[in-house]
């Protein structure tokens, strides 16, 4: 045995001597960039080992703690977060051991990667700048400065303006910023016309890079106030413009007239403002300071300075403006000087306005006038004007006249104010006679009298008026009637008289006379020389004998008067007359009648001869053939009847002969004379229609228009036997025609065909066609009624009058889903119109916006597009339910070809009612609290965080459902660690708002120091769902906050006094107090009444609603500090003060006695298995034995067997003697039904090793034999002792002493929500 020891240590020495170290096949080098997630592989460890050993890896150093690494395989992951900023460079060491030989070591080097996760800072805010209104365009105002921690492009930061406060989209050009974030001005600033305050929001924003494998941009707001300073660049302004004042003429020196006042326009400078004249003003001064203007010379309103007195003033500013210039401005100040009675009214020889009032006034005037002028005439070629330079009142006068001849004049008028033109009238007509006065002049003097003035009142003007003759005379004759003769024959130029003359006393042309012949029909026969007034023959004058001749011999003078006498020439007869026939020959006969004329004829020659004898003839003509005429007493007869009809239409009935009558004397003379028929129009011919059928076309909506003409004719030639009238016979339609007759020519009529007034036809509702049957009549008023008929059909003809309409009215509502592409078409829209020409197309009025019941402006107007056919459109991309829920289109629909009417529809409103579309994912509300939760009184389901969410969509889509995805434990100074399952989140719905409850799911680790950081995500309930994530943290408080405060109370006494407690706690701390326990502080030497009276201590956390809790110094210091609170704990029995002693958990302590239960577990099993096999082997063994004496005792007899003990572990006895343990009957002949093929896997019921199942229910006290056993069954005695022992012990154990009544008092965590913190 010793050889073989030594032969196995030189074995394993010689191995150990032979076995060679692994060694690494890797690089030393590795990246790592700092976005990699914890859990993400890194690279692998890889050793190599000559002799195959299993390799252990492991990574040590300082930074370890950065990784893990799998011992086996060598796979190395990150196990905490890298920061790029903090850390560039990670060294550690790599080992690894193949359990033989001494660990091999490698220096590795991680590279950190910078990424793009962090976003550009601006430092030294805020960003305040006062700027000067007038910097010019292009100056710089300030730089902004922004940081970024990451390198390269990801740390090159460019800014932007965003927006600019006030009014962005006019003010938004005003600035621009460079590169570097200098904010340079690009426009005007104005202190008084626009903002005096700007609010730049400027974005800061890196160059991009790689964040979690994606290129991002990071960037951040921050905003520059700018305040415009106002400098002196405006001119002072005057108030109260324009400046009217008045001063009386003459007022004395120094009298103040008017205040001006200027102001600065540049309100924050202010500046001193100084007052003077612009100009000369000899008569007026200024205070250069008060701006009041005063009189400084005499004033005279008729002389200098005149009524009205303009004065530039100029106001300057005391110091120069920013451009080295005096800042001023002007103003016309007009003085007004009012009149004082001081001038006397003068004369002037002018036409006024045109007047020059500073020449001398003038004293004598001349004019004319013609005699016997009517009255208020005036005196022609007089320029008179009266003029006052004073005003108003002061400058009225009175005019009057004076002298011989002022009866015959007035003057006019007889009051003027300032200034006036005087007109002298005449009054007295019959006083200005030319032939009378001398000279043919008269004279007048006008007196102006100002009536307001005492002395130098009046003015005077000498007026000679020259009268002018007119002709107020007319011619006379010496006779009233002349009596004259001239012979029949007498030729032309013959004087019938010489001496008739007139005379007129008128001077000049108005005395010249010139002679004519009245009346103008006599100048045929005589004529007047104009000149001499000599009566002479005129030329192809036919004097008849015994004719006389009646005229009127005129004498007018150059004025146009006139005067005459009356001439009575007789003419001295020859024979020289032809035949007279004697009357009129028109007849009247009725149609079909026979007529006889006589005709009657003389002649004023000597009826004795045959100059006097008459005969008659008849003239050849159109109608001489119908008549004969006898010779000699000249009686005309028509040859037969007379047809109206066979005469000519155009002699209207009239049949004319002429007839010749002549005498016998030498030369025969004769005459003619023309007879006239009219044969009266008989009514015997009907009316005929021109056509038996007319058509005619109407359009439609016209009242009262005409339709067509029918036209008749009748052959009778009287227009009451020819006259025509129409009438429609009663059909369809009938009614809504009139047909109206006019005449065309006679016998010829027109029925014009008309629309009633009151009937409009309508193609698209009504009749379309007409026919209509018309009748044509005529009536001798008494005859037989002639009628004839024709056809009329009157088509209608559709007018484009029917507006058109949208069909359905109103429109159906359209749904159009929000995220519609551009152009896509929504619907198309149908319009209907009667008419059948029409051409029909779409407007869109107004497009109005709702969310909801509320307007929400013009959001919505550019989404639709509505087209010419119908079709609407999408227009925007831009369509948003959250934004608008509802348009109302308005629109109509327009008919390019309507003729009359309204070319629109009725206005129509569509409505499109926008589709909510899940294009909104959940946006989570702001976490404004700190969560707190205290794992050792945090129970299953309590609440200890709140996530609220809202979604913009509607319906499903808005539905918000929350999740944990993830759960982080930070601790305070350590990695971090993914735990899962300890929250869960329960979604509560509040209308709109979806809140989750985070809840406690499992028991928390209440040794954790640090923050839970649950990552919670919001999913819509929306297709395809959106979410969201937001991070919560949860800070923790743990055992070592856990402060101890000891009342020298009874329990009782603390649990009815804890609100008080808590109160005073509270106040003291400005803390939220949670109760963990309520204990007594026990003494094992105290008696039990001692510690039902013993000191109570109940454990407690003061948390702070920041998270942090605090340590029991902390609180002692507090309470100590609030005396009140104080008192009051004292009063409530607080003793003491202290820290809790709390164990921390040992972890390689718990996890050895956890093995070592569990392999003591496992020894037990295995004792308690062995045992058993023993016990079964054993019964088993029995009761074989018990069989084979069974087998024995069955030859016995029942009354030969003397009953003996019992044979143990059976119910039956032997017949050899008593039982050493009981002595109960036996009957041999008992089946005891044992089995001879049991096994020991098989139990008896009622064994030894099987004692339980039949044990009787009370304790049995075992005797000697009983027969009660034989009653009862067949119980086991052995078994029944044992449990009558089992029994007594238990009846006779003592209770045991506990604190069954002693109730231990906690408090479970009602978690810190919002508004306990």
């Amino acid at each position: 045995m010793v050889w073989f020891t030594w032969m196995l240590f030189f074995m394993l020495h010689a191995e150990a001597l032979g076995n060679t170290s692994p060694h690494f096949i890797m690089n030393s080098t590795f990246s790592l960039p700092e976005d990699t997630p914890i859990g993400a592989w890194l690279f692998k460890l890889v050793a190599k080992d000559a002799d195959n050993d299993p390799l252990t890896y492991d990574i040590k150093g300082t930074e370890a703690y950065y990784f893990s690494v799998s011992s086996d395989s060598g796979n190395v992951t990150l196990k905490q977060t890298v920061d790029y900023e903090k850390t560039k460079l990670i060294r550690v060491e790599a080992s690894v051991h193949d359990q033989k030989n001494d660990p091999v070591l490698k220096k590795l080097t991680i590279m950190v990667k910078d990424r793009n996760d962090n976003m550009p800072i601006f430092v030294n805010e805020p960003y305040m700048t006062d700027v000067f209104e007038n910097t010019a365009i292009g100056s710089s105002i300030y730089t902004v400065l922004a940081k970024d921690e990451d390198t390269g492009s990801a740390g090159q930061v460019s800014y932007t303006i965003e927006e600019v406060i006030p009014n962005n989209e006019m003010n938004y050009q005003l600035f621009y910023i460079l590169f570097n974030g200098t904010v340079v001005l690009n426009g005007s600033l104005s202190y008084n016309n626009k903002s005096t305050f700007y609010r730049i929001k400027i974005r800061a924003r890196d160059g991009g890079g790689l964040l979690n494998n994606v290129i991002v941009h990071q960037n951040n707001t921050a905003y520059l106030s700018v305040t415009v300073v106002d400098v002196p660049d405006l001119d002072p302004q005057f108030l109260g413009e324009p400046y009217v004042g008045s001063v009386p003429e003459n007022c004395p020196l120094g009298t103040p007239v008017m205040t001006v006042l200027a102001i600065d326009r540049d309100k924050e400078v202010n500046d001193v403002i100084y007052y003077s004249f612009a100009g000369a003003a000899s008569m007026f001064t200024i205070n250069n300071v008060t701006g009041v203007i005063t009189v400084s010379g005499n004033l005279d309103r008729e002389g200098a300075p005149g009524e009205e007195v303009q004065l530039q003033v100029v106001a300057r500013e005391k110091d120069l403006n920013i451009y080295q210039q005096v800042a001023k401005v002007s103003t016309t100040v007009t003085v007004q000087v009012t009149d004082v009675n001081d001038n006397t009214p003068q004369f002037y020889s002018c036409e006024y306005p045109a007047c020059n009032f500073t020449d001398p006034p003038v004293g004598n005037f001349s004019g004319q006038i013609e005699e016997h002028a009517s009255p208020r005439t005036p005196v022609a070629s007089l320029s008179i004007v009266a003029y006052d330079p004073d005003k108003d009142s002061n400058g009225t006068f009175q005019l009057s006249l004076r002298g011989l001849d002022m009866f015959a004049f007035s003057v006019s008028p007889q009051q003027i104010v300032n200034v006036g033109t005087i007109q002298v009238l005449v009054s007295n007509s019959s006083a200005l006679d030319y032939e009378k006065i001398p000279n043919h002049s008269m004279t007048v003097e006008i007196i102006a009298n100002d009536t307001r003035r005492t002395t130098d009142c009046c003015s005077f003007a000498m007026v000679t008026i020259h009268l002018l003759d007119i002709n107020d005379h007319r011619p006379e004759f010496n006779q009233s009637e002349y009596k004259l003769y001239v012979l029949e024959d007498s030729p032309p130029g013959t004087i019938v008289s010489s001496d008739i003359t007139a005379t007129d006393p008128d001077s000049g042309i108005y005395g010249e006379i010139t002679y004519n012949l009245l009346p103008n029909s006599m100048w045929s026969t005589f004529v007047v020389n104009t000149t001499s007034g000599t009566v002479l023959v005129a030329n192809g004058s036919k004097l008849d004998w015994g004719n006389a001749y009646y005229a009127t011999l005129q004498a007018v003078d150059g004025g146009g008067l006139s005067g005459s006498t009356q001439l009575e020439i007789s003419v001295v007869d020859i024979n020289n007359n032809p035949p007279i026939v004697t009357g009129s020959y028109n007849i009247f006969i009725r149609e079909g009648q026979e007529t006889n004329i006589q005709i009657q004829a003389t002649d004023k020659d000597d009826p004795e001869t045959n100059n006097s004898c008459l005969c008659f003839e008849m003239v050849p003509g159109m109608f001489s053939n119908n008549f004969t005429i006898d010779r000699n007493n000249g009686m005309l007869s028509s040859r037969g009847p007379l047809d109206r009809e066979a005469i000519p239409a155009e002699f209207d009935g009239k049949v004319v002969v002429t007839v010749l009558v002549h005498d016998l004397g030498i030369p025969q003379l004769n005459t003619t004379v023309n007879v006239t028929i009219v044969v009266e129009d008989k009514n015997d011919n009907a009316p005929r229609f021109n056509s038996s059928f007319y058509v005619f076309f109407v359009q439609e909506g016209l009242q009262g228009i005409s339709v067509g003409n029918v036209e008749a004719t009748d052959a009778d030639q009287t227009e009451i036997n020819y006259r025509i009238s129409f009438r429609i016979a009663s059909s369809t339609g009938s009614n809504n025609f009139l047909i109206l007759s006019s005449c065309l020519r006679a016998g010829w009529y027109k029925g014009n065909l008309r629309l009633d007034p009151d009937v409009a036809l309508d193609y698209d509702r009504q009749q379309a066609l007409f026919n209509l049957t018309v009748q044509a009549e005529n009536s001798d008023f008494g005859g037989v009624v002639d009628i004839a008929t024709t056809l009329v059909q009157v088509q209608v003809l559709d007018v484009n009058d029917e507006p058109p309409a949208i069909v359905p009215s109103p429109p159906n509502d359209i749904r159009v889903l929000e995220n519609l592409a551009l152009h896509e078409l929504v619907a198309t829209l149908q319009a209907t119109d009667m008419d059948t020409n029409h051409s029909l197309i779409f407007q869109e009025l107004a497009v109005t916006c709702f969310q909801g019941s509320d307007s929400v402006g013009n959001v919505c107007h550019n989404w639709f597009r509505l087209e010419l056919n119908g079709s609407l459109v999408v227009n925007s991309s831009e369509i948003n339910f959250e934004a608008c829920d509802r348009a109302e289109l308005k629109l109509r629909v327009k008919d390019e070809f309507t003729e009359t009417g309204d070319p629109y529809s009725r206005n129509e409103t569509l409505r499109i009612i926008i589709v909510d579309v899940n294009d909104n994912p959940p946006k989570f509300c702001p976490i404004n609290n700190t969560f707190v939760v205290i794992p050792e009184i945090s129970v299953m389901d309590l609440q200890v965080a709140v996530v609220r969410a809202t979604d913009d969509d509607s319906g499903v889509n808005r539905v918000i459902t929350f999740t944990i995805s993830s759960i982080v434990f930070i601790k305070d100074n350590g990695p971090e660690q993914v735990l899962e399952n300890l929250f869960k989140v329960a979604t509560m719905a509040e209308k709109d708002l979806y809140i989750g409850s985070i809840q406690v799911a499992s028991n928390l680790d209440s040794s954790l120091k640090g923050r839970y950081q649950v990552k919670v995500e919001a999913k819509d309930g929306g297709t395809p769902p959106l979410s969201s994530s937001t991070l919560v943290d949860i800070f923790t408080v743990d055992k070592s906050y856990r402060v101890g405060l000891q009342f020298d109370t009874s329990l009782q006494e603390v649990q009815a006094n804890l609100d008080q407690i808590k109160v005073a706690l509270a106040t003291a701390t400005k803390s939220t107090i949670y109760v963990a326990t309520i204990k007594s502080l026990e003494d094992p030497s105290a008696s039990k009444s001692d510690r039902a009276k013993g000191k109570m201590v109940m454990e407690a956390y003061f948390v702070y609603s920041n998270g942090t809790a605090l340590m029991f110094e902390t609180v002692i210091r507090l309470i100590q500090s609030n005396t009140e609170a104080l008192s009051q704990l004292l009063n409530l029995g607080l003793s003491i003060i202290g820290p809790v002693d709390v164990t921390e958990p040992n972890k390689e302590k718990e996890l050895f006695g956890i093995i070592a239960g569990l392999v003591g577990a496992i020894l037990l099993i295995l004792f308690i298995m062995i045992i058993m096999w023993i016990s079964i082997r054993k019964s088993y063994l029995r009761k074989l034995k018990a069989l084979k004496a069974l087998k024995v005792a069955s030859n016995f007899s029942v009354t030969a067997v003397q009953q003996g003990p019992a044979i143990p572990g059976t119910n039956k006895y032997n017949t050899e003697g008593a039982n050493p343990v009981l002595g109960f009957s036996l009957d041999p002949s008992t089946n005891l039904d044992f089995d001879d093929t049991t096994t020991y896997e098989v139990d008896s019921l009622n064994s030894l090793d099987e004692n339980t199942v039949d044990a009787p229910a009370t304790p049995v006290k075992l005797d000697r034999a009983d027969t009660r056993w034989q009653e009862n069954g067949w119980g086991e005695p052995l078994k029944a002792a044992l449990e009558n022992h089992y029994h007594y012990l238990a009846d006779d154990r003592p209770q045991q002493l506990g604190l069954s009544n002693h109730k231990s008092l906690s408090f479970d965590n009602p978690t810190l929500d919002a508004t306990d913190l």
